[in-house]
């Protein structure tokens, strides 16, 4: 775990301020779990009251919660962004899925662009640790693995892109993504010959980061997510085609 020895002072600021900078920065995400009392003690380099006084003060702000006999989490904060009643507006809009891939279109953009002009040689191995995995995954008959990896390399760059509020925006809209509110992700990974062409565009993408080409980065995140929304867009005209045909062919089956 993240966790190191605190300086001395008041330790239980200490230990505070320490672990809202693991929030804050990404490094600890929602719903993870902390080490027990001793262990986390032992690692801050605390006594175990300090600790205490330190967990209760972060649990009052939001950012920890307990669970009966499981221990202590950090908070699903990620759910303050949006609240019900827009994500139900998402939901039922198409507008809003178009919106949403020029959202992501402008911010990843820029989040391409800024980790290859600031990211650290740790975060593009990161980066290009999780497109391999990607590349991996493409071979299997079953898209779940590839997709669900689609989202932890865009989100690797706009981690390695060093910019706190947009990692959490982020965050957030992936999670929003996941749960199927904008599109159901699985559309676009159905076809061999569609999921080869976004791996290609990821490799593009990797490769301009990895290069620490900031106007490639942008260009590649650009050029994929252009397919991307030319993809939904034939999608869902297709369905309203094939809604056209059934009622045609319900009426025509109704004549004889």
């Amino acid at each position: 775990m993240p966790f190191q020895k605190v300086d001395t002072g008041k330790r239980s600021q200490a230990v505070v301020h320490q672990i809202e900078l693991l929030i804050l920065r990404g490094i600890l995400r929602p719903g993870d779990r902390l080490p027990s009392e001793r262990e986390l003690a032992e690692q801050m380099g605390v006594s175990r009251p300090s600790l205490r006084e330190a967990v209760a003060e972060l649990q009052a702000r939001g950012l920890l919660s307990s669970r009966a006999g499981s221990g202590m989490y950090v908070a699903e904060v990620l759910g303050s962004v949006f609240s019900e009643a827009l994500i139900r507006l998402f939901e039922s809009h198409d507008e809003a899925v178009f919106d949403y891939v020029a959202f992501r279109r402008d911010i990843e953009g820029l989040a391409a662009e800024r980790a290859a002009r600031l990211a650290s040689d740790t975060d593009l191995e990161v980066v290009d640790t999780i497109f391999h995995r990607m590349e991996a995954a493409h071979g299997k008959r079953n898209p779940d693995d590839e997709a669900r990896l689609d989202a932890e390399f865009h989100l690797s760059i706009i981690e390695a892109a060093h910019n706190v509020i947009m990692l959490h925006v982020m965050r957030s809209m992936f999670d929003l993504l996941r749960e199927g509110v904008f599109y159901n992700r699985q559309i676009m990974f159905r076809q061999r010959t569609t999921r080869a062409m976004l791996l290609d565009q990821h490799r593009a993408i990797n490769e301009a980061v990895q290069a620490r080409d900031p106007a490639a980065a942008r260009a590649a995140v650009v050029a994929h997510l252009d397919y991307v929304e030319q993809a939904l867009s034939d999608h869902l005209l297709s369905e309203r085609h094939e809604a056209i045909a059934r009622l045609r062919l319900q009426h025509a089956q109704g004549k004889d």
